[in-house]
């Protein structure tokens, strides 16, 4: 064989791996790019109850937030955490799929020492591309003339 026609095969068979490698490359950066968009995604109906005024002895007081996963990949909680102990959140453990709604029920508990304006925070955390959102509860505890 002349040595020509060997150096042109090597010499094509480095161009062809090449092209390959630069093709793998391709459609895995396609790969990438696709599963990243696919996340899960939550949104809130609301993001704030006031439970208006009431007197100190009422003390249990409970509301629902509800979500929808308006992602294209199932929706998780993780955790659900209020800002004092007063504020008990239960929450939709199982995945939640694509389209479909979810719960957060809301329980504040007053003991009526504190009577007055009060706003208590719930942070829930989820796998979302929003992975954080803070829902609150509020309203004015009024003190019974005794």
């Amino acid at each position: 064989m002349h040595p020509n026609v060997k150096q042109t095969r090597t010499s094509h068979f480095k161009k062809e791996m090449k092209m390959k490698k630069f093709v793998l490359f391709i459609f895995m950066a396609v790969c990438c790019a696709i599963s990243a968009n696919a996340q899960a995604q939550i949104k809130f109906d609301k993001l704030t109850h006031n439970f208006g005024s009431f007197p100190e002895t009422e003390k249990i007081h409970k509301t629902t937030f509800t979500f929808t996963n308006v992602g294209n990949k199932p929706l998780i909680i993780n955790q659900a955490v209020a800002s004092c102990g007063c504020t008990i959140p239960k929450y939709t453990k199982t995945p939640i799929a694509p389209g479909q709604k979810g719960q957060i029920e809301v329980t504040y508990k007053s003991d009526g020492t504190w009577p007055g304006h009060f706003k208590k925070s719930i942070t829930i955390r989820t796998n979302g591309t929003v992975e954080m959102t803070r829902l609150y509860v509020e309203g004015v505890m009024t003190e019974v003339k005794k």
